[in-house]
């Protein structure tokens, strides 16, 4: 009787407490999610919400560039953690703003002894932690849990690289640690007050006043992974304050389709006005996984598949810290030499942990691991087959920063973003901040009205976007017919005209004429810079043509619409001086003289910067390394000299692509550009 007691007492006082906790979080997230008392503008989308905001005095009906970081890691990622980030999300967005961060290492009285500050604030910034371990973390670091004395916690605290491994290979499985009980629910409740912090620390740093100056979005990041541990992470950016009560992770959603699902559910038709963005990234270390044409069951996707996949995945990240995923370079066979751009030199996690121990065992990266121009082809080739195309993707790029450092984008004086997890140690490491292989990742930008959530989500959401390396290159790219004048390029009204007779990057081109050709122009001005850092001069704007026929037979054509690509310009890798003449800013307009109106075709714009010196290089140069004296070449510098070493970068701009299908039922006709849907021009055959 007493143990029946005992037992029946334990279990009523574990109902208690979960009732107590629920009813706390409930409390919680309705304090959060209330609005505030609508001001004179509220602004409301096609769900019903109402964002209330002051209305925006920059408003600009042909939209404006907004520049941002999509992808950034603070101390609640377990990878970030474990390398000694302290930044918090309210820290991170401040840093965005302009505020100066310290970073690691720390001194002994928790002092940073490296600092950070962005030469101009970003406009947009999104804090996108690892929601697998958001739990895991706050208990490790929380003494009053009684798991904080667990084995995996006092590992977590006294072996962050053993943890590193230990925490994410658990996560990667889809499966939680003991620590966190039979179930997975003490971890999966700890990780409420991060997430509820993540989202007070967002609405804390929008600016809702008239004077527009940063917005920030709630989000975070589904860490998922295939059963070869390849690369599936997804970002997960909401539109407004109304998101999930607890992030759907990768251990609750162990696949994409689960996860699209699941946001349908919680989301989309919640009917509290919630609506979210899925991102891809890293393809480049998805070994084709990330954009697989298999249901869960083995059987290939079905038209609704393809329909909830291609409105909810709207862009995809081309380029991050981890490398650039736009195309893959081969030397021996490749026609595009600039697809060698930070192309990683493997191409999973597990070939690069590997390779660390046992080089001969990592893999290098293949044609089919999943680069995005082959998987914009494969989504035309799904579109004959199903009449939906899955992967009719925009561009961004962003950092993936793990110093919670969103915009930390430049060559100069990069500091390293940590993705790999090591710990700095007690003192600034002697030499490369960072893998060779890394670079300081890319920036996210938005053609929007004005710089809000409803307006900058409806910009990615009509993948009115671009992605550059770091340089904020201003870029326009329109698509249309012979109506877009000859003399485009030499119009004040050259956005006027773009608008009015085509559609913009990340539109749907339809032509009324059968027999016509399309006809694209793509504007790009370079980065000014600032005081006492000036930008680069560009070199050229190319258009890739990606196509696939009626057969199935797949091609591509890189083609050069301004600029020059055999200019004097170039770099000295001695002191890192540029030279030879550029441009402030190009023009072209190109009618392409082989389409066929029964393919299914994409175009881009990609615009490249003259040559300068790679972030590792103007470490090296600062630190007198030379290759020819092996007396230079101090510890910590040799990887300066090794044969991987890149030491020249050209800094770019991709478009998102502008698509024409021949089963489009669209008809090119002008359109306002101050409507939601003003990318997608024409009407109903008549």
């Amino acid at each position: 009787m007493t143990a029946c007691f005992s037992a029946v007492s334990k279990g009523f006082l574990r109902t208690l407490r979960f009732v107590l906790f629920a009813s706390l979080a409930l409390v919680l997230v309705a304090g959060l999610h209330a609005e505030e008392v609508v001001s004179k503008d509220s602004s409301e989308d096609q769900s019903g919400y109402r964002e209330s905001r002051q209305p925006c005095l920059n408003r600009d009906s042909q939209r404006q560039v907004f520049f941002g970081d999509t992808h950034v890691h603070t101390k609640y990622s377990l990878d970030a953690s474990t390398q000694g980030t302290r930044t918090s999300p309210a820290d991170a967005y401040r840093f965005a703003r302009g505020a100066e961060l310290g970073v690691q290492p720390w001194t002994a009285d928790g002092k940073p002894l490296r600092r950070l500050r962005l030469d101009r604030p970003l406009d947009f910034a999104v804090v996108t932690d690892h929601a697998e371990l958001f739990g895991e973390v706050e208990v490790c670091q929380t003494p009053s849990f009684e798991s904080y004395t667990s084995w995996q916690c006092k590992v977590y605290r006294n072996f962050p690289r053993a943890a590193f491994f230990l925490f994410n290979t658990q996560s990667s499985r889809g499966k939680r640690l003991g620590m966190c009980g039979e179930d997975g629910a003490f971890c999966r409740d700890a990780g409420l007050r991060p997430w509820q912090e993540i989202q007070q620390a967002a609405e804390a740093a929008y600016d809702r006043s008239e004077d527009c100056e940063f917005t920030s979005f709630v989000a975070y990041e589904w860490t998922g992974a295939s059963a070869n541990l390849a690369n599936l992470h997804r970002n997960i950016l909401f539109k407004n304050k109304q998101v999930p009560t607890l992030p759907l992770s990768f251990i609750d959603t162990p696949s994409a389709p689960l996860l699209w699902d699941a946001l349908d559910r919680d989301c989309v038709n919640a009917g509290t006005g919630c609506e979210v963005l899925v991102i891809p990234h890293n393809s480049n270390l998805s070994d084709g996984y990330m954009f697989s044409l298999a249901r869960d069951d083995g059987g290939p996707i079905t038209a609704e598949d393809a329909k909830q996949r291609a409105r909810l995945e709207r862009l995809v990240e081309l380029m991050q810290h981890k490398g650039s995923s736009e195309c893959f370079y081969d030397p021996l066979n490749s026609a595009d030499e600039l697809c060698g751009f930070e192309q990683l030199p493997y191409g999973t996690f597990a070939d690069k942990f590997v390779g660390k121990i046992l080089p001969f065992m990592s893999k290098p990266p293949k044609p089919d691991a999943g680069f995005i121009r082959d998987v914009l082809r494969d989504g035309m080739a799904q579109e004959q087959r199903l009449g939906v195309n899955p992967f009719k993707l925009g561009f961004i790029a962003s950092s993936d920063t793990h110093l919670g450092a969103p915009g930390a984008v430049a060559e100069q004086g990069f500091l390293g973003h940590g993705g790999a997890g090591v710990p700095v140690g007690e003192e600034v490491p002697e030499g490369l901040p960072d893998d060779l292989e890394f670079n300081p990742g890319g920036l996210a930008a938005v053609w929007a009205e004005e710089n809000s959530r409803t307006s900058l989500f409806e910009g990615m959401q009509r993948r009115e976007t671009y992605g550059t390396s770091g340089p904020r290159i201003s870029l326009r790219f329109f698509g249309g017919d012979e109506a877009l004048p000859e003399d485009i390029c030499e119009r004040s009204d050259y956005v006027a005209l773009g608008y009015e007779h085509g559609v913009a990057m990340g539109g749907d081109l339809s032509l009324l004429d059968a027999s016509a050709s399309p006809v694209f122009t793509a504007f790009a001005k370079m980065d000014a810079g600032r005081s006492g850092r000036p930008g680069m001069p560009l070199q050229r704007i190319q258009i890739i043509k990606g196509s696939v026929d009626d057969k199935g037979q797949r091609d591509e054509k890189v083609i050069d619409i301004a600029g020059d690509a055999a200019s004097d310009a170039g770099v000295n890798l001695k002191t890192c001086e540029t030279f030879g003449r550029g441009y402030t800013q190009l023009c072209g307009r190109w009618k392409d003289p082989q389409f066929d109106p029964a393919e299914h075709a994409y175009y881009y714009a990609r615009v490249v910067e003259n040559p300068s010196c790679r972030w590792s290089q103007q470490i090296c140069v600062a630190a007198k390394v030379d290759c020819d004296d092996p007396s230079t070449i101090k510890p910590g510098y040799e990887q300066c000299c090794v044969a991987a070493h890149r030491p020249i970068i050209q800094e770019r701009a991709w478009s998102s692509p502008i698509w024409f299908s021949p089963m489009a039922e669209l008809r090119l006709k002008p359109m306002a550009v101050n409507k939601q849907d003003a990318n997608t021009v024409g009407g109903p055959l008549p």
